[in-house]
């Protein structure tokens, strides 16, 4: 199965995702422009190799069960699942996002509203890239994550881009935001583990925190049209 067009297919797959944002995008008038689009695509892509340099930095921990399944001690799979790869992933997000948001200019009164769709953007670039090294080496399980790491991925960027952009409103908010895409990363990478019901589950998780980050960004929009409408 791990043959160049299966690979193709799956990039591809994982690339819809971007298309249809990047039409949305244009269509709703979020506040993005083309190129910073593609910067923030490329961020996000980049993004998964800062993540891959804080993994190597972290030991990692012993107990895991070779086949995957859920361990006798769960200890240290949960520490694995949500503090050497979930905490990880997010903070390489916002480390990029600290050198890209003041070039793009990413403050003032829309700040949030930038932040929200510019963390959006980058987390389906970080999806697009690992769905291609998954596709590399293990097509078969690279056909779920083409399907549910974009949304997951997609999720939490804007998350971590919503936490830095509204760092000013207050540093618990911001906090919480950023602490809240670490949780719900941990717990797909926790469900995916399994089997059947909640790798169903892990699906259903990632498409309902998307469906909730495309919902806020869709509202900014929206509060963003009527405020330049009443002034």
């Amino acid at each position: 199965m791990n043959s160049l067009p299966v690979l193709f297919i799956l990039i591809l797959i994982a690339a819809l995702p971007v298309v249809l944002l990047f039409l949305w995008y244009n269509f709703a008038r979020c506040p993005i422009s083309t190129g910073w689009f593609l910067v923030f695509l490329t961020g996000g892509g980049a993004s998964m190799f800062i993540a891959l340099l804080l993994q190597a930095l972290i030991p990692s921990p012993s107990g895991l069960s070779p086949g995957g399944g859920f361990p006798g001690a769960m200890g240290p799979m949960v520490f694995n699942l949500f503090c050497r790869i979930a905490a990880t992933e997010e903070t390489s997000r916002l480390l990029v996002f600290l050198l890209l948001f003041p070039l793009a200019r990413i403050r003032g009164e829309d700040a949030a509203l930038r932040g929200s769709a510019a963390g959006l953007v980058a987390g389906l670039g970080f999806a697009l890239v690992e769905n291609a090294s998954y596709g590399a080496s293990d097509a078969g399980i690279a056909v779920l994550r083409a399907v549910t790491s974009a949304p997951l991925h997609g999720a939490c960027g804007e998350r971590v881009g919503a936490a830095l952009a509204g760092r000013k409103e207050g540093f618990f908010p911001a906090l919480i935001r950023f602490l809240s895409a670490i949780a719900i990363h941990g717990t797909y990478n926790l469900m995916l583990r399994g089997s059947g019901i909640m790798a169903v589950m892990a699906i259903l998780a990632a498409l309902c925190a998307l469906a909730s980050s495309i919902l806020s960004i869709r509202t900014q929009i929206r509060n963003s049209e009527a405020c330049l409408k009443t002034n």
